[in-house]
């Protein structure tokens, strides 16, 4: 079975090299020509394939930016971004414009299988009207289903293969083809009834994880109004052997799915006359967590003595995620602007994350960004960094934790 794949970042790439691993031809299509030509050559972007692992099925993997390519295989997976628009709205221009490609070389037999996260309706109510207008009806002349993805990036333990499947077709037949495409790399398929089933599980996955973060990130503002170490609390109700998950506090939520999926299922909600409370509150508390970070930042100058203005800070980290790259909807970014406004002369060091051209900053040398620095803050905690060392050395701010048991940071979040 041949496949294309619609999208080649985080979600798309991972899948055509899992394709062509299993031993199928890959048309990968992504407007970015630049990317494009990085594949080509053999260069990955994605920390979660190697360029060595991308390179050794290269052969099989045909990067282009024209979707007419895609009317010789025998499925399209559609890996597009989902983002929200200025008013915290859905924004599905590029799924919508990225089905409009495919309707205009839609073949007969052909599957179409969306992965974008979206609200409950977008596969029945967008894309089908859409590739429709191929002239082909769906369930009878071609295949459509969708099938939410399910990536942590920077993760081992889980991969697309061993993290099980969710997938549902548009009919029955539909379904049946879904299932023989994840087949072929994922080992455990669950399937839903209808698409809605699929596309809404994905949002309360995602949804759940908001909820709990909100909910101890304003535990953790309580407890240091309190004086109470929030790290050691968590240790000690996680002792509890059921009826509680861990969730740690910190500078706030990143990346393309957490940031944005509530906001997707509240807009639906609207729809139906609904308002989603309890979860468009946990969205207020976990978009104020960067500026609570702020927060911690200047109360600890206060306690070396310290103006904001002119002082030079620090930064540790600015991806949204240890070990990644991806700055999405990443918390530093708020940071960075709000200490910024304060008149902050800031300097930041990621292995991962070379330049935020939108703040003309560059990745310093661990080395020098502390040689520099008045304090560090530890907004991402990478491997690899030796935060204990650091905080032995300066005074720091440790917005994750890490450095919890080291009685030197200046201040414990």
């Amino acid at each position: 079975m041949s496949v294309g794949i619609v999208g080649l970042g985080y979600v798309g790439l991972p899948l055509a090299v899992a394709f062509a691993e299993a031993g199928e031809d890959v048309v990968g299509v992504d407007i970015n020509a630049a990317r494009v030509a990085q594949l080509r050559e053999g260069d990955s972007y994605i920390e979660d394939i190697p360029s060595e692992r991308l390179q050794a099925v290269l052969e099989r993997i045909e990067p282009t930016t024209r979707f007419a390519a895609l009317a010789k295989v025998d499925a399209i997976i559609v890996c597009v971004p989902t983002p929200l628009t200025p008013n915290r709205e859905p924004d599905l221009a590029p799924l919508v414009d990225s089905c409009k490609a495919i309707a205009t070389v839609l073949q007969r037999g052909q599957l179409v299988v969306l992965e974008s996260t979206t609200y409950p309706g977008t596969t029945r109510e967008r894309a089908l009207p859409i590739l429709e207008e191929s002239g082909l009806k769906a369930g009878e002349d071609f295949h459509l289903g969708f099938s939410p993805e399910r990536v942590d990036p920077g993760r081992t333990d889980y991969t697309l293969r061993t993290t099980p499947k969710i997938y549902a077709g548009l009919t029955e037949g539909c379904g049946d083809a879904v299932e023989q495409l994840y087949g072929r790399v994922c080992d455990h398929l669950v399937r839903a009834s209808v698409p809605e089933v699929a596309e809404m599980a994905k949002l309360l996955e995602n949804i759940f994880r908001s909820v709990n973060i909100a909910l101890i990130n304003e535990m953790a503002e309580l407890a240091d109004r309190m004086g109470v170490d929030i790290w050691e609390v968590i240790d000690t109700a996680s002792t509890k052997p059921y009826g509680f998950m861990r969730f740690e506090p910190g500078p706030g939520m990143g990346g393309h799915c957490l940031p944005v999926d509530p906001f997707y299922l509240s807009w639906r909600a609207r729809e139906f006359d609904f308002s989603t409370e309890f979860i468009e509150l946990a969205g207020k508390v976990n978009q104020h967590a960067p500026y609570m970070a702020v927060d911690k930042v200047v109360r600890a100058l206060n306690d070396l003595a310290l103006p904001v203005k002119g002082t030079r800070i620090a930064l540790l980290g600015v991806s949204y995620k240890a070990g990644v790259g991806d700055v999405r909807e990443s918390p530093a970014l708020k940071i960075i602007t709000r200490l910024r406004e304060l008149g902050a002369d800031l300097v930041y060091h990621d292995p991962y994350v070379e330049k935020l051209a939108s703040f003309d900053l560059e990745s310093a040398r661990l080395e020098d960004a502390l040689e520099s620095a008045a304090i560090a803050v530890v907004v991402t905690a990478h491997p690899g960094i030796d935060h204990h060392a650091i905080a032995e050395r300066m005074p720091l701010v440790d917005l994750r934790g890490v450095t919890r048991r080291s009685r030197r940071t200046a201040q414990q979040v």
